[in-house]
């Protein structure tokens, strides 16, 4: 049965367990970390869905893993940054960086693809970068941020997607959330074919810029024509976002006090 079939408030807790819930402000502090825990906490009491994990700076990881283990979330996962936002080309540090994220507990690593490089023409460098991150990462789930919106057209999205899944990307995902545009529907068609095209399972994230129920739709929407709703699950698909779990809890007739948003 189609997702969509759903009324919107069932959709709307649906959607809740497919949220990476995001927090990447560079002034964070542990106050706001134990925000974000508690606003997932909130979303699990009044929906009983817990959110699939959080997103935030690696030196947060600990904190998060003791502030999710009182709330009695132990099951969502925390999910971290690397080479990030401006996707460097230097693998040295970013495998370096992804490695001090496992070391601080990471259970996914979001590492950043070297886009600017790819821009100007070197197809070696994020070939290299993400199947060096992907050895670090070991058993750690491995999401590719190619930075939709600063490749900006379908064939630089494509071949940046093509890249990054013959690397060994467990996820591709649109943006960092620190550009003008992040995720959009075209580029997530873009990303999806490439999905489609892999010999073997690679999942698929938008981020930034999803705000709303309408918005989560218009993904679905996508996933369920190109895919199949069986790529509809945690393994399988995130949001990446902070303000869309407000959005979410309103339609469902509940209100909550997030953090205050970051660029997500």
């Amino acid at each position: 049965m189609s997702v969509l079939s759903l009324t919107d408030a069932e959709l709307a807790g649906f959607a809740i367990g497919l949220l990476d819930l995001t927090s990447l402000n560079d002034l964070d502090t542990e106050a706001d970390i134990t925000a974000l825990c508690e606003s997932a906490a909130k979303a699990k009491q009044l929906t009983h869905v817990n959110v699939a994990a959080l997103c935030i700076y690696p030196r947060f990881i600990p904190w998060a893993k003791q502030e999710l283990q009182r709330l009695g979330l132990e099951n969502v996962k925390v999910a971290t940054v690397s080479n990030f936002p401006h996707g460097r080309n230097n693998i040295e540090a970013a495998v370096a960086e992804t490695q001090a994220c496992l070391a601080y507990g990471a259970d996914e690593v979001d590492v950043v693809f070297p886009y600017q490089s790819l821009l100007a023409g070197d197809e070696q460098v994020g070939l290299q970068l993400v199947q060096a991150c992907k050895h670090a990462c070991g058993p750690a789930v491995l999401k590719v941020i190619i930075e939709t919106g600063e490749l900006k057209s379908a064939d630089m999205i494509h071949r940046a997607s093509q890249i990054a899944i013959q690397a060994g990307a467990d996820f591709i995902k649109t943006s960092t959330g620190k550009v003008p545009v992040n995720a959009t529907p075209e580029a997530a068609r873009v990303m999806l074919e490439c999905i489609k095209k892999a010999d073997h399972r690679v999942c698929f994230k938008p981020a930034g810029g999803v705000k709303t129920l309408a918005d989560a739709k218009d993904y679905f929407r996508l996933v369920e024509t190109i895919l199949g709703d069986e790529a509809l699950t945690p393994e399988r698909f995130r949001f990446g976002a902070s303000s869309l779990l407000a959005s979410l809890l309103l339609v469902m007739g509940h209100s909550i006090n997030t953090v205050s948003p970051s660029h997500y």
